[in-house]
């Protein structure tokens, strides 16, 4: 990424007043920010209800600053809403800088989960497994994955000893998002940054999501996916 200041803009086929709520009901935001674990409810209150500022306004638009400065900004257009995320600028911290560029990708996954939630799923909570590291490899888990087809578009694919359905939900230059009907209707999310000057041995990321899974479906996925995935992307930076 650049030194310009990343925008992030998604459609959501959703009214204005649904995306205003999943960004400031605590419930709500777990069903599609990150994932889970233990400290996520302190995450969710430092980010978002420290040092914010919303403004409503008399006009259909909402707008919301949250803790660091990234700017929410929600409002009407046909068929839903328009979300755009202005990342806050670069700051005179090196050592907080250096995490700017994996913020930025996390709020891209974070807002198509958010999506996602919405139009897939309003209301109900989810089960997430989560798997990041590092490594050697030049191609990403969706490479390896065969996960070729474009934006909504179907797919069939071995994932991790499971064979799966779906279709594409996006791309971005370093994510793809595929629904997963197995999975009861769920997301995975698939990051892979090259290596260069910033990560020499790259970055690779997964986050799925799922809905009706009980905990012994969960334990199993998340042996199979680690199994799969530690060799790949051994450590994390």
């Amino acid at each position: 990424m650049s030194d310009e200041t990343p925008v992030i803009v998604v459609t959501v086929a959703a009214p204005v007043d649904a995306v205003w709520d999943a960004l400031r009901d605590k419930e709500k935001i777990r069903h599609w920010h990150g994932w889970e674990y233990e400290g996520l409810d302190a995450e969710i209150d430092l980010i978002f209800f420290t040092g914010y500022t919303e403004d409503t306004g008399d006009s259909e638009s909402r707008t919301l600053e949250i803790h660091g400065g990234d700017r929410f900004v929600v409002e009407p257009v046909e068929g839903g809403s328009r979300i755009t995320l202005t990342r806050a600028p670069h700051g005179d911290d090196p050592d907080w800088d250096a995490y700017y560029d994996d913020i930025t990708e996390g709020w891209i996954t974070f807002v198509q989960q958010l999506r996602f939630a919405l139009e897939r799923h309003p209301g109900e909570p989810r089960r997430t497994l989560f798997y990041s590291g590092t490594g050697d490899r030049s191609t990403g888990p969706a490479e390896q994955l065969g996960i070729t087809a474009a934006v909504g578009s179907e797919y069939e694919a071995d994932l991790v000893g499971e064979r799966a359905t779906g279709r594409v939900w996006f791309r971005s230059d370093n994510q793809v998002g595929l629904t997963v009907d197995q999975w009861g209707d769920g997301l995975l999310v698939l990051s892979h940054v090259g290596a260069g000057e910033k990560k020499p041995n790259g970055a690779a990321m997964a986050v799925l999501t799922f809905y009706g899974l009980d905990d012994a479906a969960l334990a199993g996925t998340d042996k199979r996916w680690s199994d799969w995935w530690s060799p790949r992307y051994p450590s994390t930076e």
